[in-house]
């Protein structure tokens, strides 16, 4: 889906000779301020406007992270903006990331290393930026399996355990697969629903998803990118990495033995940044043709000191609990998982954009643009905003979840006093 195509894909056009638009463009570096409610516009905008790509957007949170996702969709189209997340696991806990976070984070790193797969837009957290990746991780392979292809079945259940998948006698969550005679059943860490491969001989017969909880065919697929249910994954370099762990940090033997064996447990992701040697963090893989616009800067930057401060706290106390003492705070032999917010732009010539809430000085490009009124009330302050602006000769445009909701919407506003067109 291009952006034309997008569900409001017309409308960035609408912006795109706004003066604070055109003031950054072609910039290495620039100042836009842009209120909140006219962001996700602002920043559709600049990724259609600007010739480079992709445009990481960075925001202070997680939350802020997937709504902007969400919202820019519906102006890019769904598959040209990527959210990567951050765990939510805390540094040094003993879970597991969910299977699905994992396989975003390598499903969009492998997108980056080829221009014709990259996203137009990927969106993190503070959180997603400052933390390490796992060993390899840029590098991973996902097994795409499509119809006609000629498949060994051994061969894909042992790539598929190398990925960190898991058998099991049905398939009922992400990262599990089964086998059942010329059927190969999994779950892709990045699907919606899992999938049945369903093998003539050694070759692929038909692809199909299919629901969990009848276990019955749905609907037709003719290819599928399988991307690792973990970030980290077995591998000669960790076992090795593991196995020297063993001597230089004994009080870690159990798991660093566990990792040297080349086995999968809950929670070994916990152990990453002693299984690194390189400080590798998601903006070191954007090329030097894309771009980093930074949200709010200060709250990014605070935040990202927030992390460094509680994980150094947890490493801290777990660091006399475990019995690995360094020097005097007890956390020196610790590794972090997270590198400080400075770090992140260090790995890339591309340009970085600021954009703040307000304007900091006179010279900052500034998108003006208010908020809506409350819908509450008699009449409702928002009808009166809908008709004053419609006086003033400003389009409306109003968004509805569905097609089904967009007639009723309509209706409403009529009988508020407010007639707008329903369009396809």
């Amino acid at each position: 889906m291009t952006a034309e195509q997008a569900p409001l894909g017309r409308v960035v056009r609408a912006l795109a000779d706004d003066p604070g638009i055109v003031g950054v463009l072609g910039r290495r570096e620039a100042v836009v301020a842009v209120p909140e409610a006219a962001r996700p516009l602002a920043l559709a905008t600049l990724a259609v406007e600007s010739t480079r790509r992709p445009v990481v957007v960075a925001v202070p949170t997680p939350t802020e992270a997937e709504r902007i996702r969400s919202d820019l969709a519906l102006y890019l189209g769904d598959d040209a903006v990527a959210l990567f997340p951050a765990w939510e696991t805390l540094p040094f806990e003993r879970i597991s990331p969910n299977v699905e976070t994992m396989g975003r984070r390598l499903e969009v790193l492998w997108r980056l290393r080829d221009p014709a797969t990259s996203p137009q837009v990927v969106v993190a957290s503070a959180r997603a930026l400052v933390q390490r990746l796992g060993p390899g991780a840029s590098e991973l392979e996902p097994i795409v399996v499509g119809v006609g292809d000629q498949i060994d079945i051994d061969e894909m259940a042992r790539a598929l355990v190398d990925a960190g998948y898991r058998r099991e006698p049905q398939v009922e969550h992400r990262g599990n697969f089964a086998i059942r005679g010329s059927i190969v059943d999994v779950f892709p860490s990045t699907e919606d629903a899992p999938i049945r491969i369903d093998l003539w001989g050694d070759e692929v017969d038909r692809l199909t998803e299919f629901s969990v909880s009848d276990q019955r065919s749905t609907i037709a697929r003719s290819e599928v990118a399988i991307h690792a249910a973990r970030e980290v994954v077995a591998s000669n370099e960790i076992a090795e990495h593991a196995a020297q762990l063993v001597a230089t940090q004994p009080w870690g033997r159990e798991q660093w033995e566990r990792l040297s064996d080349g086995e999968f447990f809950d929670g070994m992701e916990s152990w990453l940044p002693w299984l690194v040697e390189t400080d590798d963090v998601l903006i070191d893989h954007l090329a030097d043709d894309g771009l980093v616009v930074l949200v709010e800067p200060r709250r990014l930057r605070d935040r990202a000191g927030d992390i460094i401060a509680e994980e150094a706290d947890l490493a801290r106390t777990l660091a006399r609990t475990w019995g690995a003492i360094g020097a005097d705070d007890g956390d020196d032999d610790f590794p972090r998982l997270h590198l400080p917010f400075d770090r992140i732009l260090t790995g890339t010539n591309a340009p970085v954009w600021t954009m703040t809430v307000a304007p900091e000085g006179p010279d900052v490009g500034v998108v003006a643009a208010t908020g809506w009124e409350s819908p509450l009330g008699d009449p409702p302050p928002l009808v009166n905003q809908l008709n004053r602006l419609i006086g003033d000769g400003y389009r409306i445009v109003v968004g509805a979840d569905g097609s089904g909701t967009a007639p009723r919407l309509a209706v409403v506003l009529a009988e508020a006093g407010v007639h707008l067109p329903v369009v396809d």
